[in-house]
């Protein structure tokens, strides 16, 4: 099987967790110029006003940058707003208490690089759902035409629609806070459905 290549990505959605266990290898491009409104710095969580999106916000550059040398910007308080957002969508899910220490110190303590930030975060979403799949970073550059990789760099993006079962999305429901207020929610950050389903949540 080829080795699953992806854009880094914020605490990022279930179409991606399942792309990582559906393959021995996953690899993370750093060597990319870093492109505006993507997953990369931007997650999607499920609120009683419906979806809401988080957005890490990352220091400007005065020329294009690679995704390994952006940085995230602590100029404005976003790790308090995103902390309290999670716990105001999710403190009444039923594995919110069960799980919420192992996320809620990427909300207090800084992390210079948004590349860093987002491997630590996938790393221990991977430990709780004990998804074994190896994840490193690209060496260099890969170019979509390398026929070694099973390239979702540009698959799993905020603007791409998808249609079930393509590029490893599913829009099966499972219990979500707010589904006797809304209808199902699908593919938001996969902390929607371990906060509602704890390990069972993909599987």
């Amino acid at each position: 099987m080829s080795e699953l290549l992806l854009s880094t990505a914020f605490m990022p959605n279930i179409q991606y967790i399942r792309a990582i266990a559906a393959h021995k290898t996953a690899v993370v491009e750093q060597w990319e110029s870093f492109p505006k409104q993507t997953f990369r710095n931007r997650c999607e969580i499920l609120t009683a006003n419906g979806r809401m999106s988080l957005t890490v916000p990352v220091e400007k550059a005065n020329t294009k940058q690679m995704t390994r040398d952006v940085k995230v910007s602590y100029h404005e308080p976003w790790q308090s707003k995103h902390w309290h957002a999670i716990c105001s969508a999710y403190n009444s899910s039923p594995f919110f208490m069960y799980y919420r220490d192992d996320f809620e110190p990427f909300f207090r303590e800084k992390t210079e690089y948004l590349l860093d930030l987002n491997m630590k975060i996938l790393e221990r979403i991977l430990s709780i759902l004990d998804i074994k799949a190896t994840v490193r970073l690209t060496d260099d550059y890969v170019r979509a035409t390398d026929p070694g990789f099973n390239d979702l760099r540009n698959q799993i993006h905020p603007k791409v629609a998808q249609r079930h079962g393509e590029y490893f999305y599913d829009d099966t429901p499972y219990p979500q806070v707010f589904d006797s207020k809304m209808p199902f929610e699908p593919n938001l950050s996969v902390i929607d459905a371990i906060f509602n389903n704890g390990i069972d949540a993909l599987f």
